[in-house]
């Protein structure tokens, strides 16, 4: 007898059910190519939102940068011999301050477009910076003669300078304000910034310092690449979800309902470079970072604070289509065992509309959770499929009884999937559980089930009537 015959064996019957299930991978694919276009579209929204805002910041700086007279020698070829010839040029030190203490204060807002939502900012940055003459410059090969400490300049980066805004930023050294330009930032920040020109000659004698504040708007997170031989970073925000990446975390912090506060503390030995780099000039070098391990993502050598949403809904409801097939498996095998136990008859074309049902609930998932958000949206599409599943397994199953105990085990497997994504760390213990669960009921209730005999046949089950 054909797989599709009324009389089909136990083990055809299982393998029906199997092959229905392996075809459903078909549209279950589909829904997952339709999360990762909505996820698509949901992060182009984002960014659209917050466009002419400003992206994602990094702050650096300040960095004292002073010109000085070097000799550069080349071999030159004339009348083909060979020449040595020495001239003067100008480059650059880069020196970095011995001590900075900053502070942020982060004011975040939701801005919304239709069903889209993003998280931006507006960042207070201020502080102060500690510059000396460092006491082994010799070594360096620079002298304090050579610089031309009237032409240095003050650098502060900035990765996306078009988040400035409000009050012009201000910098002072010595109390006396400085007249500020674009441009001239830090390598962190590929060059994006700000700078100041400044009159560096007490720095021969005596300690500057620095003073600056300015106004930064941004999305996302904020980073700060600490540079100094001690900087402190003090940052609080009414945020009350943040997440601190990078490559340093902060040695205090605490985070309530009514916001966050952190402080970081980050020494230059940490940061594995010295304070001072030279160098032509927009080219300062300094001694590389230590790279013997692998850089931590999220900004290796930055402070990173991200302003993150306590749900991300897209990843939701991918986790949870990801549990589609476990949906499939439990149904189907109760509808098996009604069908090789209880003598019902379940046709291919069922379990085909009951699998498009159970896919269905991840659609109306990812539909009413842009909407509603995803744990309203979860009650409500759960609820509609287990009424509408329960309702035809009534018609399929030829009792209302019956199709209660599907509607029960519905219920009782959307119960075990919220719990699933709620606790992260346990959906594999819990699964593994489910399913040994699964399979020993399954054993059990059908040890003496002859698999393979036809309708009308007597089954290892029915025992011997002779």
């Amino acid at each position: 007898m054909g797989i599709l015959s009324a009389d089909r064996s136990p083990g055809q019957k299982l393998w029906l059910a199997v092959l229905v299930g392996v075809l459903l991978a078909i549209p279950l694919f589909c829904v997952w190519l339709i999360i990762d276009d909505r996820q698509s579209q949901s992060i182009q929204a984002q960014n659209s939102i917050a466009e002419g805002w400003g992206g994602a910041q990094i702050v650096a700086g300040p960095v004292l940068v002073i010109p000085y007279r070097a000799t550069v020698t080349e071999t030159v070829t004339e009348n083909d011999r060979p020449v040595v010839r020495s001239r003067q040029v100008w480059q650059e030190l880069s020196l970095s301050p011995e001590s900075a203490d900053i502070e942020t204060r982060i004011k975040p807002e939701r801005r919304q477009r239709s069903i889209y939502e993003a998280v931006v900012y507006e960042a207070a940055v201020s502080g102060r910076a500690r510059f000396t003459m460092p006491a082994d410059l010799p070594r360096f090969g620079v002298a304090v003669s050579d610089m031309a400490l009237d032409r240095a300049e003050l650098r502060f980066g900035l990765s996306d300078p078009r988040g400035l805004f409000g009050t012009p930023p201000r910098v002072s050294v010595g109390g006396q304000p400085l007249r500020l330009q674009p441009g001239g930032g830090t390598p962190a920040t590929s060059g994006a910034g700000f700078f100041a020109w400044i009159d560096a000659a007490p720095l021969a004698a005596s300690p500057v310092v620095a003073e600056f504040a300015y106004d930064v708007r941004g999305n996302g997170w904020l980073s700060l690449a600490p540079q100094a031989g001690d900087t402190r970073w003090r940052v609080a925000s009414a945020w009350p979800h943040p997440s601190f990446q990078g490559g340093f975390l902060p040695v205090e912090r605490r985070v309530s309902d009514d916001g966050f506060t952190a402080t970081y503390r980050v020494g230059n030995l940490a940061l594995g470079q010295s304070l001072v780099g030279i160098g032509s000039p927009q080219s300062v070098t300094r001694p590389p970072p230590q790279t013997d391990v692998a850089a931590p993502s999220g900004g290796g050598y930055e402070a990173r604070v991200s302003l993150i949403r306590p749900v991300d809904l897209y990843s939701q409801v991918s986790r949870a289509s990801k549990y589609g097939f476990l949906f499939i498996g439990f149904t189907f095998l109760a509808f098996l065992l009604f069908d090789v136990i209880g003598g019902l008859r379940v046709s291919g074309v069922e379990y085909l509309l009951v699998g498009a049902g159970l896919i269905l609930f991840f659609v109306l998932l990812l539909a009413l959770a842009e909407v509603i958000g995803f744990g309203p949206a979860y009650l409500v599409a759960s609820l509609a499929i287990i009424g509408l599943l329960t309702a035809y397994s009534a018609a399929v199953l030829r009792s209302w009884r019956r199709a209660g105990f599907i509607g029960a085990l519905l219920a009782g497997l959307y119960v075990v999937l919220y719990i699933l994504l709620s606790l992260e760390a346990y959906s594999l213990l819990i699964g593994s559980g489910l399913l040994f669960a699964a399979l020993a009921t399954v054993m059990y209730v059908t040890r003496n089930l002859d698999w393979g005999a036809k309708r009308g046949e007597p089954s290892a089950s029915e025992g011997s009537t002779g």
